[in-house]
């Protein structure tokens, strides 16, 4: 029964972390875009668009996939 529990506890844990870790990526790549770096359009385009759809997934529940899309967006901008 203890393992079981410890077990479901982890679990829902793993989560809380991943739900907490997107807002902090969010901010990171708002600081950078407040910089202004010197990114070309296309790929500014794709940034604000990665950024979107991250925060559209956090809001979602899906934090796997939110941290997957604003990863990219941090790549693109050298993060």
């Amino acid at each position: 029964m203890f393992k079981t529990s410890t077990t479901v506890a982890m679990l829902l844990f793993s989560g809380a972390v991943l739900a907490h870790g997107c807002p902090g990526e969010m901010k990171a790549i708002d600081a950078k875009l407040a910089t202004q770096p010197k990114v070309a359009d296309a790929d500014m385009a794709k940034v604000k668009k990665l950024r979107a759809d991250g925060e559209a997934a956090h809001k979602a529940g899906q934090h796997g996939e939110s941290m997957k899309l604003l990863a990219e967006a941090k790549k693109i901008l050298g993060i």
